[in-house]
């Protein structure tokens, strides 16, 4: 039998048991079959006659839960559902709606119980729950409904339940603005996991602390240790402190909140240091979350120049919500990152209890990324330490450029596998750029020079998408740099 039947079965099941056992909630099904059930706050168009206020269905997932090709198709990613389940005896079809049900759930559980196993029912709380529970097939299993539950990623981290929270939390009027300030990724939507980053060991022991604050914050509250879970990510363009954040996100399925510091001084925004305020409330209310500030010398540089007084408010307003942010008492973990940390003063250092450095990566590191970053080419005789010796001084997003350069120009020959000499040239045509972008254009053509500098801004991991802020030349936005990769791929 195939896969595909098992898994349209599991879904099946899951729907059945989740439609009967009124103790399981959202965070015993699946992140991928709650989504195809979720439904955000809606107007149900009532007068709300007992007095409540608003006629509003709360966002949530209604029983029964029915299932469709269509319900099938999204939850499981099985192209033809019905297909591959028609032939068993104890699933049945109605062709007026559409709907697919078990016609003898007794003889799909077994059928079911057959095929599975623990690894895969500890991904999947509501049977988790209903087999250890079973007459027949408990002790079948080594799994308890605690530890899928608990490893399950909670319905706070989807994405569908963090736009049904913003839909209700903001009007349209102040959409544009919010956006323009805060972007909010799910854990899901975060490509980046912490194992295939590359970082220091320093780096290693500050994200597992933080990781165990996190575990335990409860324990932290109680004994009175508050001032916990600040956290500056300190190094130049393109060391992985955007990733690395966002990787941190998806390790502990908590939602992602950005702060673009650079947006501050965005003509559409009309009251920046509300705004800012709101900013943080989202987080709040997206909480638990990492609340990540990028560009933090921009604060500094705010302080000390004589910008608008509007703006200084504003830059005030950030610092005060800074220090009113708790990781143990709001479960908001804040991260800050600079590319220029000779740019802080005093007043920003010390809203922040660690600080984490992400230098430039050496030489073994080098070698590490180019391994990370070339697992899927063909690459003939391929030694990541030449190539890791001719790359002094380069980060992993540089890196990512050079394998960039090295494929397309491959492919101006018709080929897709490459060679030691496509990457060494490669390196030097990356030189050439980047000398090309530090020139000072004192008394040149400037004009001549724009498409070079464009190449040049490319090559450092900078934002050709349009953001005006530095983003360590790392975020997401440009997918092709992949999150300033040096210490990741």
């Amino acid at each position: 039998m195939s896969d595909a039947a098992l898994d349209v079965v599991e879904f099946l099941l899951t729907a059945s048991v989740y439609s009967d056992d009124r103790t399981l909630d959202e965070n015993d099904l699946p992140p991928s079959f709650r989504r195809v059930y979720w439904t955000g706050s809606v107007d149900d168009g009532d007068d709300d006659s007992d007095g409540g206020g608003g006629g509003r269905k709360p966002a949530g997932i209604s029983r029964p839960l029915s299932v469709t090709n269509g319900t099938a198709r999204e939850a499981t990613s099985v192209s033809q559902p019905w297909e591959a389940v028609s032939d068993l005896m104890f699933t049945e079809r109605d062709e007026f709606s559409g709907t697919i049900t078990l016609a003898q759930e007794g003889m799909a559980e077994q059928w079911f119980a057959e095929r599975v196993d623990d690894e895969r029912l500890r991904e999947n709380p509501t049977l988790a729950k209903h087999f250890a529970n079973h007459e027949e097939y408990g002790d079948q299993f080594d799994v308890t409904h605690e530890e899928a539950r608990e490893q399950n990623r909670p319905i706070q981290a989807d994405r569908v339940w963090i736009d049904g929270l913003l839909d209700e939390y903001f009007d349209e009027d102040e959409d544009e603005e919010m956006l323009d300030l805060v972007e909010v990724r799910a854990p899901e939507e975060v490509d980046t996991s912490l194992d295939e980053l590359v970082l220091t060991e320093d780096q290693e022991n500050e994200l597992d602390k933080i990781s165990k604050a996190i575990e335990h914050r409860d324990y932290l509250s109680d004994i009175g240790l508050r001032e916990i879970g600040k956290l500056l990510f300190v190094g130049p363009p393109g060391t992985g402190k955007t990733s690395t954040a966002q990787a941190l996100a998806q390790d502990m399925d908590l939602p992602f909140v950005e702060v673009k510091l650079s947006m501050i001084t965005s003509q559409y925004l009309g009251e920046t240091a509300k705004n800012v305020d709101k900013t943080f409330e989202v987080a709040k209310r997206l909480s638990p979350c990492i609340l990540f500030i990028d560009e933090f010398d921009f604060v500094a540089k705010t302080r000390s120049s004589d910008e608008h007084a509007a703006l200084k408010r504003a830059v005030n307003t950030l610092l005060k919500s800074i220090d009113n942010i708790s990781l143990i008492e709001d479960d908001v973990l804040l991260i800050g990152a600079t590319n220029h940390p000779d740019q802080l003063d005093d007043a920003a250092w010390r809203r922040f209890d660690e600080i984490i450095n992400f230098p430039k990566p050496d030489y073994d590191m080098r070698a590490d990324i180019l391994q990370v970053i070339t697992r899927q080419m063909d690459i003939e005789e391929f030694d990541p330490q030449l190539i890791a010796e001719a790359t002094e001084g380069l980060t992993g997003s540089d890196l990512r450029m050079v394998l960039r350069e090295a494929v397309l120009e491959a492919l101006t020959e018709d080929r897709t596998t490459l060679t030691q000499e496509d990457l060494l040239h490669a390196v030097e045509e990356f030189e050439e750029r980047d000398t090309l972008k530090n020139m000072d254009m004192m008394g040149g053509d400037h004009d001549a020079l724009v498409a070079g500098g464009d190449l040049g801004k490319a090559s450092d991991g900078g934002e050709p998408s349009g953001h005006s802020h530095d983003h360590d030349h790392d975020h997401g936005h440009d997918h092709d740099h992949d999150h300033d990769h040096d210490h990741d791929h």
